[in-house]
C-alpha cells in the first residue's frame, strides 16, 4: 500500500528517554513509565498497559477552588507503561521545562499535560480587579519537570524588561514573578460616548523581569470575571478567601 500519508514525518517518533515529547506540532506523545497528569478527554490514542483515573481538578482543595473560581484543569492521571498521544482540537503544542526556583502562571484552558513532579495551584492574578475578561485566576506551576501547553496558532514570546502590555484574552502564560495589572489603552472622549471604540479599551500590564507568551487568537472569557457585577464582586471576595 502506498500513500503520502505514510511519509516519514507522519510515522510514530521514538525517543530514547521516557516522558513528554512532541509527535508533531499538534500532538503530544507521552512515553509513559510511571505517572503523568493530563487534561481529561485529551487522549487520542495509546499503546501498551495504561490506566486512566479521573481526578477532577487535582485534589479536594483544588477541586473546590476550581468550582468557586471557574478555573482549574480537569485532570486525569495516567499510570503504567506505554505510549499515549494527546491533542486539543488541533491546537499547537509546546513543551516547557521548569527547573528549581521557576514558577509559571498558565491559563487553565491551555494546560495539556504535565509531569507529576510539578506542583500546581489555582491563584488569583494580581492586579486584575474588576476589569478582567480572561478570568481572575490562573494555574501556577512550580518545581522541577515538564509541562505541555497549547496555543491557537504560533505564539510570540515577549521578554519583559520594560512595561509590557497584552490583550488579556491572548496572553496565555507568563513568569509567575511578574507584577500584573490593567492599563487603559483607549482614551476616553466624545467618540467613546457616541459608541465608537477601538475594541482595546483595556490591556493587561506586566512589569519585572521575565516573559509573556501571547497567542494570535483571543480566547473567550474562561473565568468568572467578565460576567455580571455580582460575579465580579464575588471574585474580589474569593481572593481573600483563597489567601491570595
Amino acid at each position: 500500500m502506498q500513500s503520502a500519508l505514510f511519509a516519514a514525518e507522519n510515522l510514530e517518533k521514538e525517543s530514547a528517554t521516557p516522558g513528554l515529547t512532541l509527535q508533531n506540532s499538534k500532538m503530544l506523545k507521552i512515553e509513559l513509565n510511571g505517572e503523568v497528569m493530563a487534561r481529561t478527554g485529551a487522549m487520542v490514542a495509546y499503546q501498551g498497559q495504561v490506566q486512566f483515573q479521573a481526578l477532577g481538578s487535582g485534589g479536594a482543595a483544588k477541586w473546590l477552588k476550581s468550582k468557586i473560581t471557574g478555573e482549574g484543569v480537569p485532570l486525569m492521571k495516567l499510570t503504567g507503561r506505554g505510549d499515549v498521544f494527546l491533542a486539543d482540537r488541533a491546537s499547537d503544542v509546546h513543551l516547557i521545562d521548569l527547573g528549581p526556583g521557576d514558577a509559571l502562571s498558565v491559563n487553565g484552558t491551555n494546560v495539556l499535560a504535565f509531569e507529576s513532579t510539578l506542583n500546581y495551584d489555582i491563584k488569583m492574578v494580581q492586579g486584575m480587579g474588576m476589569f478582567s475578561a480572561a478570568g481572575l485566576f490562573n494555574c501556577v506551576f512550580s518545581g522541577q519537570g515538564r509541562i505541555a501547553i497549547t496555543t491557537k496558532g504560533t505564539p510570540v514570546v515577549l521578554t519583559v524588561d520594560a512595561p509590557t502590555y497584552a490583550d488579556p484574552q491572548a496572553a496565555i502564560c507568563w513568569s509567575a514573578n511578574l507584577q500584573t495589572g490593567y492599563h487603559r489603552a483607549e482614551q476616553l472622549g466624545i467618540g467613546t460616548l457616541l459608541g465608537r471604540s477601538t475594541g482595546e479599551a483595556f490591556t493587561m500590564s506586566f512589569q519585572g523581569q521575565g516573559f509573556v507568551v501571547v497567542q494570535p487568537s483571543e480566547e473567550p472569557p474562561a473565568g468568572i470575571a467578565g460576567g455580571s457585577g455580582g460575579q465580579q464582586q464575588q471574585g474580589g471576595l474569593l481572593g481573600g478567601l483563597l489567601g491570595q
